[in-house]
């Protein structure tokens, strides 16, 4: 059977490792292993957890020619959308601190995975001239972002720059994204960076632990009554997903997909 998450223990904290190659897209299976993966974690006791991914890319985000081999079978659609929705919930309303370790390119689903973490740390881009890119460029592939997932946005980067980025499909670098809050630091490598979210959460993990747990809490609030239903309309969605505009973005991403 093959493992698509890797745990890895650093004494109380625990670092799941996307291993789905080649970029560790999100299909369902990796969707589910990850609520799996976190719900074990809640289960052993775990006080943090880091999520990362391979050397030059955290996730390349959902699956999308998996999800056109659905077809015209809208119950595998929505199943698929509501195991990425549901990771990104279970990683909002986890009750111990979460931290990205964004380890190359994070772009849409990736992104938003990202933004359900307390704390995102990406890695620096090893050539200038192809920079490491995070962003929720959903316009770009014809997809409307739910409310729920332009809050997550909102809440890191402002109301306006957030509205730029998403009806831009915006993608920025590495160093562009500190610059605006949308990650809160760099890192040279993969290694440095699951090494400075570990040292992150070691320091949360020395303060108090009730007061430390009370205040993110409530810190959270808003993070996590964006993930609810009403605000992501899944089956409104799912519908514009069966659009002229963005079958035909859809198609052409995929296309290009498979000449790379």
């Amino acid at each position: 059977m093959t493992t698509l998450i890797d745990t890895i223990n650093h004494g109380p904290i625990r670092e799941l490792r996307l291993a789905r190659p080649p970029v560790n897209a999100l299909d369902t299976e990796l969707c589910r292993a990850l609520i799996a993966a976190m719900n074990q974690a809640m289960a052993d006791d775990v006080q943090g957890v880091v999520l990362s991914g391979s050397e030059r890319v955290f996730t390349g985000g959902m699956d999308v020619p998996c999800l056109l081999r659905h077809g015209e079978d809208r119950q595998r659609l929505m199943d698929s959308w509501q195991a990425f929705f549901g990771a990104a919930r279970t990683l909002a309303e986890s009750r111990i601190p979460v931290v990205a370790a964004l380890t190359g390119h994070s772009p849409a689903g990736g992104c938003v995975l990202a933004l359900c973490c307390d704390y995102r740390v990406m890695a620096r881009s090893v050539d200038p001239a192809k920079p490491y890119l995070i962003g929720l460029n959903e316009v770009q592939v014809g997809l409307v972002a739910p409310e729920g997932i332009q809050r997550l946005m909102r809440r890191v980067v402002g109301t306006h720059r957030a509205g730029v980025l998403l009806a831009g499909g915006q993608l920025v670098s590495a160093e562009r994204a500190l610059e605006i809050g949308l990650v809160d630091e760099l890192a040279d490598g993969a290694a440095a960076v699951a090494a400075q979210a570990i040292a992150w959460l070691q320091a949360q993990l020395k303060l108090p632990r009730q007061p430390m747990l009370l205040t993110r809490a409530i810190a959270r609030a808003d993070l996590h009554e964006a993930m609810q239903p009403q605000h992501i309309q899944l089956e409104r969605f799912v519908e514009a997903w069966y659009s002229p505009d963005a079958q035909a973005a859809l198609q052409a991403l995929a296309a290009k997909l498979g000449k790379a």
